[in-house]
């Protein structure tokens, strides 16, 4: 049977206090919109349904750059769950299939979960998703007859029976597309908020004979993110999370509390993280390096037995191949650091290519942007740079050769030469004490005047 996702992320959040939609605050950098469909992918679905609302242009963009088949509904009026998934009909028009219902700012679901939703659909018609809550609180109560689905009990109207009750609602549901049309198309809005809530598609499914269950996961999975507090805390699970993954993957990370991971980050066994590292967003590092602390990785690839840090930051680009090293105070953007080559101290390594086995001196500079224009620098292999040389881009430095502390390279050096471009040194024997001595009666005159 084909399947459909229809994601829910046209509420503003107004307890998130922010200009932002809520559904594209990130967790572990990426928006949480984006976890949920990521979630649901692994259904396969035929048709992948947005309803957007506050801030839909930007939400849109958000989900088509995710998957651009994903196809945009938009929730001119927040009138409640029901009414949201109503805007997806025209999108699933002639679609015969199952359609799960998400929402965009539940980013915890797991693969197994929403397949056993799904399994169950083989011998109901209407699966709710329900969890065993610590604290049900207000949570709508699922009031359960054996296997049936007896009922959503919301907590203002239930009996002292059935608060008791802790397998509560999350508000997912998997449905078939035309019957889950018709339960919506019967959903009123009598009630206080005047709202057409998709809960009521149970009791109208009950009352017309149809099988409802509910299948129950964790309650961690159903963690909804309402205000920058719930954020904080969903980004603090999932960090846990990774952070426990990778170190049953053969990971070291000697203060694990201390790492922050991107949702995309990818680290090969055997690899030492140190404290206070922070990844973003597309790295990938391979299995046997060392990463030292306080230092900071986005877009690059680290290959087996590099070192990287401390304080060291590769931006995007960067790709260091093996038993490289990346030393303390060292930015590497979009450049190739060759097997064996070193960029130990203070450098800046951007727009340029550095061969193998090439030693970069302290201080060095690669010169990439004229103002309006990037400019790219290739170092060849064996090549030395000395302290403080600036590279002025487009150039090239040839294989084994040498660039003199302090020099500013501004055409091509030939393989095997010395490059020298400073200005001669001239020592005047006593200069020194002279100028100090006019230097302090200077200072001493204005003392003495104030």
């Amino acid at each position: 049977m084909s399947t459909a996702l229809v994601i829910l992320a046209a509420g503003k959040g107004t307890r998130m206090h922010s200009d932002i939609p809520k559904v594209l605050h990130p967790i572990a950098q990426v928006p949480m919109l984006v976890h949920a469909m990521r979630a649901g992918a692994v259904l396969s679905p035929e048709r992948t349904v947005i309803v957007t609302g506050h801030g839909a242009e930007a939400v849109a963009k958000v989900a088509t750059a995710e998957d651009d088949a994903a196809q945009i509904a938009v929730q001119e009026e927040q009138l409640g769950t029901a009414h949201a998934v109503a805007q997806a009909r025209q999108a699933l028009d002639s679609f015969t299939g199952d359609v799960v219902v998400l929402y965009g700012d539940t980013p915890f679901l797991q693969p197994d979960t929403l397949e056993r939703m799904i399994a169950a659909r083989a011998e109901n018609d209407l699966i709710i998703l329900g969890f065993e809550a610590a604290d049900p609180a207000r949570y709508g109560r699922l009031v359960m007859q054996g296997d049936n689905l007896e009922r959503i009990v919301e907590f203002k109207d239930a009996s002292d029976e059935e608060r008791a009750i802790t397998f509560c609602n999350s508000g997912l549901l998997a449905c078939d597309a035309q019957t889950l049309f018709s339960l919506i198309d019967a959903v009123g809005n009598d009630n206080a908020a005047g709202e057409y809530y998709l809960t009521d598609v149970v009791e109208i499914a009950r009352a017309r004979g149809l099988k409802v269950t509910a299948v129950a996961c964790d309650e961690a999975q159903t963690l909804g993110v309402n205000s920058r507090t719930d954020l904080a805390a969903a980004d603090a699970v999932f960090q846990a999370n990774a952070r426990s993954e990778l170190l049953d993957l053969g990971v070291t990370l000697m203060a694990p509390e201390t790492v922050y991971l991107a949702a995309d980050t990818i680290i090969g066994r055997d690899t030492v993280i140190e404290p206070n590292v922070v990844f973003g967003p597309g790295v990938t590092v391979e299995s046997g390096a060392t990463i030292r602390a306080f230092s900071h990785l986005e877009g690059c690839h680290v290959s087996r037995g590099a070192i990287v840090g401390p304080y060291a930051r590769l931006r995007s680009g960067a790709e260091l191949a093996e038993n490289t090293r990346i030393g303390n105070f060292v930015e590497i953007k979009n450049a190739e650091i060759a097997e064996g080559a070193k960029v130990n101290h203070l450098s800046y390594i951007g727009d340029a290519s550095v061969g193998a086995a090439s030693n970069i001196g302290a201080g060095t500079i690669t010169c990439n942007y004229d103002g309006v224009m990037k400019h790219r620098t290739t170092i060849g292999e064996n090549v030395f740079v000395g302290s403080n040389t600036m590279l002025v881009a487009p150039v090239t430095v040839g294989n084994g050769a040498m660039t003199a502390t302090g020099t500013v390279v501004t055409r091509d050096v030939e393989p095997d030469a010395l490059a020298v471009a400073r200005a001669k040194q001239d020592n005047k024997p006593g200069y020194a004490r002279k100028l100090f001595d006019m230097l302090k009666a200077k200072k001493a005159r204005r003392d003495k005047g104030a």
